[in-house]
């Protein structure tokens, strides 16, 4: 294979991947929604997650993304990492199972135009 063809493939992938912040909107256990934005997960991503979660928990690796990952609507990052701790203790385990699996499946992804509106 040349590399000019490997090359065009690899510039599909990327481009198919639009890497680009997605609105999600989750209902809360008291019925309000809470919106983030996030984008898609990519493979270094959920390394890096992973290292820093420092166990197969895969609930200690979701919400390591979700920190690393929600963002509010200007870009900003809506948590830290210092405030995982909090995120455990304080928030009910059913709302953040709800971000969290909306980030990692795309769960209350809501389209461009459908922001817009």
């Amino acid at each position: 294979m040349s590399p000019s063809v490997s090359n065009r493939a690899l510039d599909r992938l990327k481009k198919a991947a639009n890497l680009v912040p997605i609105q999600r909107i989750v209902t809360l256990s008291n019925g309000d929604e809470f919106e983030f934005w996030s984008t898609p997960l990519t493979m270094a991503e959920r390394e890096k997650a992973q290292k820093a979660a420092k166990s197969d928990d895969i609930n200690l690796l979701a919400l390591q993304l979700l920190v690393a990952k929600a963002l509010d609507a200007d870009g900003q990052r809506m948590f830290t990492a210092g405030e995982i701790a909090e995120l455990k203790n304080d928030v009910r385990d059913e709302d953040l199972q709800a971000m969290m699996v909306a980030l990692i499946t795309g769960e209350g992804n809501v389209t461009e135009q459908e922001a817009k509106n």
